[in-house]
């Protein structure tokens, strides 16, 4: 038997140990799930057990997994050439998909791609293209935001402290402010996004950061790894005036929220405010690693030299890319939406059953479960969001934690709709299961 089909055969467990004895410990496992092949929204451990995946590889697989027309693309340029960097060449997959996200863009002004491999580089590309064009040095982000493990993106992030611990001095000249929590107000009494802008605007702005220093604020329209707070309205659209006021650029980091997973290309549509940069990875190109920057033009102004990337771009991950907006555009978008709104009423229903479901929100299929120990305090109830998943794991669901203690959904674009019941229906089960255990 060939070293390959003995590696075939290999248990689950046999698989985690010999990861654990050769990989990195900084990952993060929730469960024991080794995957061995995927279609659409199922996929199959290497012992054969099917599951339900309501992660779709933390927001990547839009498409589901191995769809048909991605891979016929990947294939098809594979078999032309693999790799040609785009920093000193050009070939016309690049060139296309920067054409095709130019028109996509929700910015009015002309614009240009930047292409890197991850949303951390994208954001890294944003956080030096902003510096440049503005010479000014600070940035603002926001408690719960998620950007990146890079020391540039991580001294943006602020969702959990392990992800910070042990890697001072981080960049010099970030400071954080308040991200609106409709459910979690923290300025009682007061509209949320306007306590928010007020933070920034009669506070940071007049005690410790300078606004005519700050290059950009960077924000995710709807925060992510913060567990999948949707902003108040009015936020956004008041951030885009107080840049204005101040000179400032405004960077959406819709890395996890954009390319159609709300129900629009991109969530920012949803309250129409036209952001200076937008950063773009995870659903771009279904599974192949791909990041990108779009700029207004007058922005990318940068030099040859300036920035660069030898893999960016890469051919293949550019073809992927390609079919997966012409999905995207073909309908799966609208899909997503008319999905999301059976998912959120499915699950407001169930919280009039469930106390401990605090709130659900979302939107299109990036929903968030906020779970707490009863309805009237609100108290964060970490404990039963890890014994959700662990139940829906034992049941055949994949999911994932976000925030403290909330749930994220975030199944593929085109779920067909008796796998949507199908994982929803054992979503209740594993609560009810949960709680069960806990009494």
């Amino acid at each position: 038997m060939s070293a390959n089909n003995v590696q075939a055969l290999s248990s689950a467990a046999d698989l985690i140990r010999r990861d654990g004895e050769n990989i990195s410990p900084s990952y993060t496992r929730s469960y024991p799930f080794v995957m061995a092949r995927g279609r659409g929204s199922e996929v199959w451990d290497v012992e054969g057990r099917r599951f339900l995946d309501f992660t779709t590889g933390i927001a990547v697989t839009g498409t589901g997994h191995s769809h048909p027309a991605v891979v016929a693309a990947i294939k098809a340029q594979a078999d032309k050439f693999l790799h040609m960097s785009g920093t000193d060449f050009y070939y016309p997959t690049q060139i296309e998909l920067a054409e095709r996200l130019n028109r996509l863009a929700p910015i009015s002004a002309p614009t240009k791609v930047f292409f890197g491999n991850s949303g951390a580089e994208a954001v890294e590309a944003a956080m030096k293209l902003a510096r440049w064009y503005t010479k000014r040095p600070r940035f603002l982000a926001f408690y719960g935001a998620f950007h990146g493990r890079t020391l540039g993106a991580l001294s943006l992030t602020a969702s959990k402290e392990i992800q910070r611990r042990g890697f001072a001095p981080l960049l010099p000249s970030v400071s954080h402010t308040i991200y609106p929590n409709s459910y979690r107000n923290p300025w009682p009494g007061q509209d949320p996004a306007q306590g928010a802008l007020d933070a920034i605007e009669k506070h940071l702005f007049k005690t410790t950061v300078p606004p005519s220093e700050v290059a950009a604020i960077i924000v995710e329209p709807i925060q992510g790894e913060g567990g999948y707070i949707v902003p108040p309205d009015g936020f956004l659209a008041g951030l885009r005036q107080l840049c204005d006021r101040h000179g400032i650029l405004l960077v959406f980091d819709e890395v996890q929220s954009g390319m159609g997973r709300t129900g629009k290309m991109f969530a920012s549509e949803h309250w129409g405010v036209e952001p200076d940069i937008i950063c773009l990875a995870k659903g771009i190109a279904s599974g192949m690693p791909l990041g990108a920057i779009i700029a207004r033009s007058e922005v990318m102004s940068w030099p040859p030299g300036a920035h660069a990337s030898t893999f960016g771009g890469n051919p293949v991950s550019c073809a992927a890319a390609l079919a997966t907006l012409d999905l995207l555009e073909g309908g799966l978008v609208d899909m997503a939406a008319a999905s999301g709104a059976i998912m959120v009423s499915r699950l407001r229903e169930m919280a009039e059953k469930y106390p401990q479901i605090g709130d659900v929100r979302g939107k299109g299929l990036m929903v968030g479960v906020e779970l707490v120990r009863d309805r009237a305090s609100k108290e964060p109830d970490a404990v039963l969001r890890n014994a959700v998943v662990d139940q829906a794991f034992a049941q055949g669901l994949l999911l994932l934690g976000c925030g403290a203690n909330s749930l994220r959904l975030v199944p593929a674009l085109n779920i067909e709709r008796p796998l949507l019941d199908e994982g929803l229906m054992i979503f209740e089960r594993s609560l009810a299961a949960a709680l069960e255990a806990q009494a």
